[in-house]
């Protein structure tokens, strides 16, 4: 079963997944908060693990940067692994006055600068958006534990360095932030229908150029850690009850 970019079996992934960018993240999230992690995958030091939270399996795994890149992964874990739910739990520079640094956010649709969505072959623009599921779960974690957050569009750009007036047109049409990953996990679990959602932190302000270091970005974004751990848990618990509910 394994790919060119993915050393696991079908077995080693959990069917919910964690996707931080950075690898060393998932390492971060598999060494603090899973029990009884292992390292199911390190092809390009793209780091995956499988472990317990709270007595239920969780996988997590970084997806890289850019589209291109989460896109492999997500693919393969959703039509490959069978994984049925990712949940990117990212960074994003925040565009819009409503955000400050360290928000939360969660991305109920994703704008892009991209042309990815054309191989799909739609005749007009696909519009890649959350699974409401997973959404209103994160939004009822998030007020049980007291953790502010926003619901609203990030923007996934194909283009990291820009100038700040190239964000004008997504701030003035209300996007909250903008990333780099979201549209292509959201494009991959519709074409797969599967469940994807992208959890936030806003690591830099845009405009004043505030930002947290990349140490402060790899190991303190513990809310959103916390609250995706929760929405996995969850996901996880109910298709268990379902397929009991079945048999």
């Amino acid at each position: 079963m394994p790919t060119p970019h993915n050393a696991a079996e079908v077995t080693d992934i959990a069917k919910v997944v964690l996707m931080p960018g950075d690898p060393l993240r998932a390492q971060f999230v598999a060494e603090n908060y899973l029990e009884n992690a292992t390292l199911f995958t390190s092809v390009r030091n793209m780091l995956g693990f499988t472990g317990t939270y709270h007595g239920v399996p969780i996988s997590v795994m970084g997806s890289g940067m850019g589209i291109p890149s989460m896109s492999i992964y997500a693919y393969e874990l959703f039509n490959l692994y069978d994984v049925d739910a990712i949940i990117r739990v990212g960074s994003a520079g925040g565009i819009s006055p409503q955000v400050k640094l360290r928000d939360i956010i969660f991305g109920q649709g994703a704008c892009t600068d991209s042309n990815f969505g054309a191989h799909y072959g739609a005749p007009g623009t696909l519009a890649p958006i959350c699974d409401f599921d997973l959404l209103r779960s994160a939004v009822d974690v998030a007020e049980r534990m007291g953790v502010p957050y926003h619901v609203g569009n990030l923007i996934s750009t194909d283009t990291f360095y820009r100038k700040p007036e190239a964000h004008e047109p997504w701030r003035s049409m209300g996007v909250l932030a903008t990333e780099m990953e979201a549209a292509g996990l959201y494009l991959n679990a519709m074409a797969a229908g599967k469940k994807a959602l992208a959890i936030v932190t806003v690591s830099d302000m845009v405009l004043t150029n505030d930002c947290l270091t990349a140490e402060e970005r790899e190991t303190t974004l513990t809310q959103m850690i916390e609250v995706a751990l929760e929405v996995a848990k969850e996901e996880q618990s109910n298709r268990g009850r379902a397929r009991e509910r079945m048999e």
